[in-house]
């Protein structure tokens, strides 16, 4: 069997990482960037930490700001025309998933013109040239887009999102400043940091693991576990715990994919507008108990990067119920709801629907055990 590796080019880490960028935009020989992010971080002067670094070095930007929670289409439109008549030749994505998602579709579409309606770049596309050049700056700690090949749209017209899958995508620079997440408020340090241990333990389950996707996800369990609450309480070693635990997520899942907790949130994102990170952490436990029967021992080890004592002289099962619980523990700490009707919104009516759009998500074809839109229904039942 041959696996494959895609990680970004050059990523910087650390407190004070992102005066990086001005070294490696003018070795680049990059001319004027499309700085994008969202009008909240240009509000609270989280973008100016950025621009003031081109601003003092006389480097050229513009700012698209337009981007939303669960980037839409239309979103992705208006960032390449804004691209087009900055006459820029690179971005800078400021943010969560967000402007790095919609960052990614935009470089793409630039140097892939044909995929301009945007919604044919869901699935694996056959894009035949890299996007522009990406600068990556994550200010949450959860998604790993800056590291990822996958990034996620919502056709608003369809009430859905879909997923990316593209290695011509992936950023050239990432830029891990724990610095730039000091500001994130706590429920949203909560629900990105859940995120971030969904991607560990959905890729370490997957059936496309492997022993070097394995190493990444175990450890990115380990530092998640330990960093979180210190994260919602913005203690310093929390937050530079989760700023490198989910990068080591990400480049583990990007390379084999997730399950589908990811499809049943990316269904609840898509029809709800459900802020990702909620959605995968209520649902994570549930389709964990769903995908116990096929994952032999590796639940001992998700138990045991996650501090539960005595792991070895436990059965099998006994593990296996250690794992759910101290991802419920964690979740119930850090304050994620634990019910979906608990979440705006959501009614128990749509859940045959969800079920269908959650089966035909692209994520689903990884998950551990065969799923089916019957069994897919009964999990969100029980967690609604």
């Amino acid at each position: 069997m041959i696996n494959r590796m895609i990680l970004n080019q050059t990523s910087y880490f650390g407190a004070g990482a992102v005066a990086s960028i001005v070294d490696e935009i003018k070795k680049r020989g990059f001319s004027k960037a499309l700085v994008v992010t969202d009008k909240d971080l240009i509000k609270f002067h989280v973008a100016d930490k950025v621009t003031s670094l081109l601003d003092k070095a006389g480097l050229a930007y513009e700012i698209f700001s337009d981007v939303k929670a669960n980037p839409s289409v239309n979103v992705v439109k208006q960032g390449v025309a804004a691209f087009k008549a900055a006459g820029a030749d690179y971005l800078i994505a400021i943010g969560g998933g967000s402007p790095t998602d919609t960052s990614k579709a935009i470089g793409i579409i630039i140097n892939n013109p044909e995929f301009a309606d945007v919604v044919s770049l869901e699935g694996c596309a056959a894009t035949s040239r890299p996007c522009v050049p990406i600068i990556a700056i994550p200010t949450t700690a959860g998604t790993a887009a800056e590291v990822t090949i996958n990034y996620v749209i919502t056709d608003e017209e369809k009430k859905r999102k879909f997923v990316c899958v593209d290695p011509h995508d992936i950023p050239v620079i990432a830029v891990i400043d724990p610095e730039m997440m000091s500001s994130m408020p706590k429920g949203l340090t909560a629900a990105t940091g859940m995120d971030a241990l969904t991607h560990a333990i959905e890729g370490y389950i997957t059936k496309a693991a492997w022993e070097l996707t394995d190493m990444m996800h175990l450890k990115a369990i380990e530092i998640i576990s330990r960093s979180l609450r210190g994260a919602v309480n913005n203690t310093p070693e929390g937050r530079d715990g989760m700023a490198l635990g989910q990068y080591i997520a990400g480049m583990g899942f990007s390379n084999v994919g997730l399950g589908i907790v990811h499809s049943m949130a990316h269904s609840l994102g898509g029809f709800y507008n459900t802020p990702h990170g909620i959605a995968n952490a209520v649902l994570l436990p549930y389709v964990m108990e769903y995908n116990a029967p096929a994952t032999g021992e590796k639940y001992r080890e998700i138990a045991r990067a996650m501090g539960v004592a005595n792991v070895d002289a436990m059965s099998t099962e006994e593990a296996r119920k250690a794992a759910v619980d101290a991802v419920r523990k964690l979740s119930v700490d850090v304050g994620i709801p634990q019910k979906m009707r608990e979440l705006p919104s959501v009614k128990e009516e749509d859940l045959p629907a969800l079920a269908e759009m959650s089966f035909a998500d692209v994520c689903t074809g990884g998950n551990p055990r065969d799923t089916s839109v019957a069994d897919i229904l009964e999990i969100y039942r029980n967690a609604f």
